[in-house]
Parts: C-alpha cells; structure tokens; sequence
C-alpha cells in the first residue's frame, strides 16, 4: 500500500524536471549551437512536446554509433545546425558492407 503513494510522489517530482528541458524555439541559433558545444551532449526541445539528444562530435556517442548532422528550429531561424546527432547505423549507411 504504501508503493502508490511513493510512485504518485516519484511522478510529482518528475513532471517539473521535464518541463525544464531547454527549447531551441526559445533561443537563438547561436545560442542553442553553443549550448551544445559547451555540454557535449544535451537533451533539447525542439518545440512542443518533441525532443532529442545533440551531441558536439562522436566522442559523445555510444561506441557502434554515428553521427548524422542536426538542424533544429531556432528562435530566428526554422533550420538550425546545433551540431550531431547520434545513431546506429544501418543498411545504406557509411559503414555499410553489403
């Protein structure tokens, strides 16, 4: 019983962290580059409720990762390039053999 009460707190908690996840809507283009530059790695809104992880350079992703370019929407500008994001890659990508 006392599991509910925990869980309904945990999410409480959660709700606020969320919504203050950095917009690139609400900043310039050269301030969401330099964000992104300064982090390494972040987690961007990118307006509404959508988001994703950019990252500075391959350093910052997974070991059997890519990066591909990222362009976000910008307070004054609709297509940004903040920097990488990071994938595995599949068939038709660079690392491709077949």
């Amino acid at each position: 019983m006392r599991a509910l009460p925990l869980a309904c707190l945990l999410v409480a908690c959660a709700g606020p962290a969320l919504a203050q996840r950095p917009s690139t809507a609400a900043m310039s283009c050269g301030q969401a580059k330099s964000l992104v530059d300064r982090q390494g790695g972040i987690v961007l809104g990118t307006g509404g409720q959508t988001y994703d992880r950019f990252v500075r350079g391959r350093s910052a992703c997974e070991v059997t990762e890519i990066t591909v370019p990222a362009f976000v929407p910008a307070g004054d500008t609709p297509r940004c390039f903040v920097g990488y994001r990071c994938i595995e890659p599949g068939r038709g990508d660079r690392f491709d053999d077949f």
